[in-house]
């Protein structure tokens, strides 16, 4: 069962990515299933995303580094 977004983590994200990927290459899923796959796979790319967006604004502010978009 696919976790929704307040459940997942950065990592299992990343591995379920990963699995799609693999699942898409080596098969070939009818397109209701690949339709799934890949709404899935844009689900988790943007949960990655706003992960990795937060965690840069956290370092950023507690090693008080200048925001790159204000120079």
């Amino acid at each position: 069962m696919a976790k929704k977004k307040d459940e997942l983590k950065y990592a299992e994200a990343i591995s379920e990515i990963e699995e799609i990927i693999a699942e898409i290459e080596d098969s070939e899923p009818d397109v209701d299933d690949l339709v799934e796959k890949v709404k899935r796979a844009g689900f988790l790319l943007e949960f990655c995303k706003e992960k990795l967006h937060g965690a840069e604004t956290e370092v950023t502010k507690y090693l008080d580094i200048p925001d790159k978009k204000s120079k």
